[in-house]
């Protein structure tokens, strides 16, 4: 039997949840995916309780939730991560979906996005159009 903890992980309420999928691309530990038209934690350990996912749900589905559950396991996440990676490469998709600040359309691939709720809407914006939006 596993040894649980007290921490935080994401919660998914299943009724507020629409299958968009766009939770899926932040959870960079790859503990989040879409089964039968929800998204799902597929596994406690993989879930760091960082939250990165929370932002961009468009319907406030995802919530962290201090509980018990399972260690978070580093090692399991390397091992998803590069499951993730293989499964990609052998189905010639690519290994992510970069995103885009929605100010300037800088891409994650050139520097770091947070996810942010402007207008009623989940987006992305970039770490040098972030200060303009909190200060005006």
């Amino acid at each position: 039997m596993s040894t649980t903890v007290t921490r935080q992980i994401v919660h998914i309420d299943e009724e507020l949840c629409n299958g968009c999928g766009v939770c899926v691309s932040p959870c960079a530990e790859g503990a989040i995916v879409l089964i039968d038209g929800k998204a799902k934690v597929v596994k406690e350990e993989l879930c760091d309780g960082a939250g990165f996912c929370l932002g961009v749900c468009p319907t406030g589905a995802l919530t962290l939730e201090t509980r018990e559950a399972v260690p978070f396991d580093e090692a399991a996440v390397e091992d998803r991560v590069a499951e993730k990676i293989a499964e990609a490469v052998a189905a010639n998709k690519p290994v992510y979906i970069a995103q885009h600040c929605y100010v300037c359309n800088r891409s994650e691939d050139d520097g770091p996005l947070l996810p942010v709720r402007t207008k009623g809407t989940s987006t992305w914006v970039c770490t040098r159009c972030l200060p303009a939006l909190i200060h005006g």
